[in-house]
């Protein structure tokens, strides 16, 4: 849902992120960016509610379809618990249970998936700028929750990587397997060593390394140069994660990529309009040197750039 200016005529649009915790979140400026290159007004709010239930969930997308919202973003750890308090859920996003951005069209609440799309995307373009060097044949994912579930039905495509998948809690990654039914091009491992045995990449699907936590879902010694490591956190941008997989020789893409594509998706979702990928790049790398980048990452940030 979007409205006029009462002066200006210029349309404006109220987006919203709702999660715990997300007060670093990057979306406000990679929206109101992409906003003002449409040459449109966007306010982006940040719903941060710790330990919610079904009930206030309910009531706060409720709200959300009350008060004007075109739609909102949906973070950690609610990306599972919406879906069934939605009056609609676009077939990819129900058949891996996880939404990330919920639209409000005629005052019906509608879930998609854009972690998904936006993680393919960027995905692919790293596989391709990487060239001559190949793509892994397989690849760990360690996390089966919201973000998780969004990567391997990401990768999960004709010619893509064979999969191996490992959470602490075995029952979500038996539940993550069973809604892709990928037959043998999936395992579900029983620790990070088993995932991590013979795969090419690793991808952290875990908020393991968000600051201001510093610990690694991966032990040291399992990273090697042949490896292609991907965070999906980008609150450090460089994670320790990341940071020990640089210093081992390893080829690393941060969470960088997928945050910005999946807001691409999801502000085309929200106003109809393509949004700018160089606005988007630009208020990223600008949030990100607001909160100051040590010596060491901004290395890793430059030959990541040239490379």
């Amino acid at each position: 849902m979007a409205k006029a200016g009462p002066q200006t005529g210029t349309r404006r649009v109220l987006i919203g992120l709702l999660g715990a915790p997300i007060a670093s979140s990057a979306s406000p400026a990679l929206h109101e960016a992409a906003a003002r290159a449409a040459g449109i007004e966007a306010y982006y709010h940040l719903i941060e509610v710790a330990g919610a239930d079904k009930a206030r969930l309910r009531a706060i997308l409720d709200g959300v379809r009350a008060v004007g919202f075109a739609g909102i973003n949906v973070t950690f750890p609610y990306k599972e618990a919406v879906v069934g308090l939605l009056d609609e859920v676009a077939p990819a996003a129900a058949a891996m249970g996880a939404v990330n951005t919920v639209v409000v069209r005629d005052g019906r609440l509608v879930g998609h998936n854009t972690d998904m799309t936006g993680f393919r995307t960027a995905f692919q373009r790293f596989a391709s700028a990487s060239a001559p060097k190949a793509a892994p044949a397989t690849v760990a994912v360690i996390g089966a929750g919201g973000v998780g579930r969004a990567i391997v039905f990401a990768l999960h495509y004709p010619g893509g990587p064979k999969l191996r998948l490992f959470d602490q809690d075995r029952a979500k990654a038996e539940d993550l397997a069973a809604r892709l039914n990928a037959g043998a091009g999936l395992v579900v491992a029983g620790s990070v060593e088993e995932a991590l045995a013979g795969a090419g990449g690793i991808v952290n699907a875990t908020p393991l390394g968000m600051a201001p936590d510093v610990r690694s879902p991966v032990p040291s010694e399992l990273i090697s140069a042949a490896h292609v490591v991907i965070d999906v956190v980008y609150s450090p941008l460089f994670t320790p994660l990341l940071t020990e997989a640089h210093r081992r020789g390893a080829r690393i893409m941060t969470g960088r990529d997928l945050v910005i594509h999946q807001a691409l998706d999801g502000f085309r979702l929200f106003t109809g309009l393509e949004g700018s990928e160089s606005a988007m790049n630009g208020a990223f790398d600008r949030a990100m040197a607001a909160r100051g980048i040590s010596p060491l990452t901004a290395s890793i940030h430059a030959e990541t750039k040239a490379g």
